[in-house]
């Protein structure tokens, strides 16, 4: 306790024990610096310097937290900087995962769509497609746009097809009138050739 010189500012000597890479800093940056009476970490709200900032809150934050703030020892700042490391992680962990949940969400919502239901149905009977690409057919997770309110909505979507003898791009264009989904423009695009099918009507033509 007697060298405890935290909370000194710049002439605070910094134990060699806590002068390390602080990963509460680096996750939690602006939060951890108001916590830490570390307001350089405010800098994050400013465009392109906030990524540099972002890395020297990990490399200087254990310092600057002892410089700007009085601990009671050496253990209780590191009891604390565990803390928001650990506090770090969790965000980090849960936004990952809230993430990962609502690109699930928006995939799933655009695979059960009637659109791209109606598509895979015009693929899957277009002959020009089942020459190019064969069967069975799979399709991937779509990607685009879709929106409706009420009775209408448009759609335009863009997803992978794959066969035994090849594979392409789908593309889609539909629109919803009075509660009724139609496919307005289609196409699928060879990956090899680079030969279209035109889909727009129920049966295809080379493009």
């Amino acid at each position: 306790m007697d060298h405890n010189t935290s909370g000194q500012g710049k002439s605070a000597t910094v134990p060699a024990e806590i002068d390390r890479w602080n990963w509460g800093a680096f996750l939690l940056n602006w939060i951890w610096g108001i916590g830490n009476n570390t307001f350089i970490a405010l800098l994050m709200f400013v465009p392109f310097a906030n990524i540099i900032v972002l890395f020297l809150l990990g490399a200087k934050g254990s310092t600057w937290a002892w410089r700007n703030k009085r601990w009671d020892s050496i253990e209780h700042f590191q009891r604390v900087q565990r803390q928001w490391a650990k506090w770090g992680l969790i965000v980090l962990v849960g936004g990952a995962v809230a993430m990962a949940g609502l690109m699930f969400t928006i995939v799933s919502t655009l695979k059960t769509s009637e659109p791209y239901k109606m598509a895979v149905n015009r693929l899957q009977g277009n002959p020009q497609v089942l020459v190019l690409v064969g069967s069975p057919m799979v399709t991937g997770a779509p990607s685009g746009n879709f929106e409706v309110s009420g009775p209408n909505g448009r759609a335009s979507l863009a997803f992978s097809v794959e066969g035994p003898k090849g594979k392409g791009q789908a593309y889609v264009e539909a629109s919803k009138d009075l509660g009724k989904w139609q496919i307005d423009r289609m196409a699928f695009e060879d990956e090899v050739t680079g030969q279209r099918v035109d889909l727009s009507a129920e049966m295809g033509r080379g493009i």
